[in-house]
């Protein structure tokens, strides 16, 4: 905490503020931003905080206040009171000392993974296997199989969700090329009509990749099927100096949530750390962090999962834009994040760029709340690693509370999902309630 000084010694007041700010610890400084348009000979306000020891100006006159002396911090530590959590408290790591190499069991990590993959025994006879409808066409000629795999891919029906079926299936003397699901809003393009292929016409084929022989035997006779079976001990261990990482990075999220909520916003956090050492480090170079700014920005799409997505996307196109010549154009849009540093000199351009468009590859989300429906899509599409998460929204989320976005069938990307043990690792929920209706 810092008094600030200057002209942040002369903000007023206001539980509607029009100037929100941040601390930013590395340059021991405070950012403040204007929330809305500021109207000529408008006064500039700020939120201290909900136990304030004067007067405040939006109240009646007559309004009893609460009274409380001042701390000399701006009131802003009236907050921790009321959580009754201390500093040294949030700074506690149980995983500090020890062997860093040491293998945590999972009884003994801080959260509880959620299982993905279905449950779902395999199909082990020909009437239990799960069908979908495609359109199959017959290629009269072997020696086209190239010419239609390559149209194929120029009319964009090479879709994802039949990755677990191969394209080409040569049966006796015919080959028979699979072009797309049985969409009815959907239709067919027009086929090459020089190489005398067959009219289009719809098969049942597995919904599923085969997880054993014996199903890859039996789901390959209605259509070749790629044999996928489940892994042995699937769940990845995690090393005591893993869970250290973790541990540090869920405070930080909580640490964000609090800070935001004592200038008004939601308590809700999201953060993107550094991967663990070791583990492609180079997809990252800086951590970034970012809190739910609905409030301040009167927009209902600022959650802080989108939020930080944005600035992980702000950060990779700076540095595509140093590393090219400025565009004609440039569109520049204010910041929604805390940490949003700019493009560190000399960072490789390429890695940067690499993954751009699939923004959270190979990286690792934490924070306070479970994502809502669109912020996990949000992160389903920007190929997140996996998600954890310190408080559930059973009616509202996406990672295992009204859905489990990751799980369904037919998403063409998977991430693992943690539930962190409310306590664990020196990490609490205090102070972080929402209204469980509200999309986290």
């Amino acid at each position: 905490m810092a008094l600030a000084l200057g002209l942040g010694s002369i903000f007023n007041h206001s539980s509607s503020p029009n100037v929100s700010y941040t601390l930013d610890t590395e340059t021991d400084s405070i950012r403040y931003t204007t929330t809305r348009q500021i109207e000529p000979d408008e006064e500039l306000c700020i939120f201290y905080g909900h136990k304030i020891w004067f007067v405040d100006c939006n109240a009646d006159a007559g309004a009893a206040q609460d009274q409380e002396q001042d701390d000399g911090w701006g009131g802003l530590s009236a907050v921790v009171e009321q959580l009754d959590i201390s500093e040294d408290e949030l700074d506690v790591n149980p995983f500090e000392d020890g062997d860093p190499n040491e293998v945590i069991t999972e009884c003994d990590l801080p959260f509880t993974r959620l299982r993905i993959t279905s449950d779902n025994d395999e199909e082990e006879d020909l009437n239990s296997i799960r069908t979908i409808e495609v359109w199959i066409v017959d290629i009269p000629d072997p020696r086209h199989t190239t010419t239609m795999l390559r149209w194929l891919k120029q009319t964009g029906l090479d879709d994802p969700t039949l990755s677990h079926l191969k394209r080409i299936r040569k049966q006796d003397e015919n080959t028979s090329l699979l072009l797309a699901r049985n969409r009815p809003t959907f239709p067919l393009p027009d086929l090459p009509d020089d190489i005398g292929l067959s009219q289009p016409y719809t098969l049942s084929v597995p919904s599923t990749a085969a997880l054993t022989l014996s199903s890859l035997k039996l789901k390959s006779s209605l259509w070749p099927t790629v044999y996928a079976p489940r892994r042995k001990g699937e769940a990845e261990e995690w090393s005591r100096g893993k869970v250290k990482w973790a541990c540090d990075a869920m405070k930080t999220v909580v640490r964000s949530a609090r800070r935001a909520q004592e200038n008004g916003e939601l308590p809700i956090a999201a953060h993107v750390p550094v991967p663990f050492e070791g583990e492609k480090s180079d997809m990252l170079p800086i951590p970034f962090t970012a809190h739910d700014t609905r409030k301040s920005l009167v927009h209902p799409l600022r959650h802080s999962f989108l939020n930080v997505i944005r600035s992980v996307a702000d950060f990779r196109a700076s540095a595509s834009r140093a590393a090219s010549p400025p565009p004609l154009i440039t569109a520049v849009s204010p910041s929604l994040v805390e940490d949003r540093p700019d493009t560190p000199s000399g960072a490789d351009s390429e890695t940067l760029r690499n993954g751009s468009h699939y923004l959270l590859t190979s990286l690792t989300l934490f924070s306070t709340h479970e994502p809502c429906l669109m912020c996990s899509m949000a992160l389903l599409h920007s190929r997140v690693k996996e998600v954890y998460y310190l408080i559930p929204m059973e009616n509202t989320g996406g990672c295992g509370g009204i859905a489990c976005l990751p799980k369904l069938e037919g998403v063409n990307h998977r991430f693992a999902i943690g539930k962190w043990k409310n306590g664990e690792g020196g990490v609490d929920t205090r102070g972080l309630d929402v209204d469980r209706m509200i999309d986290a």
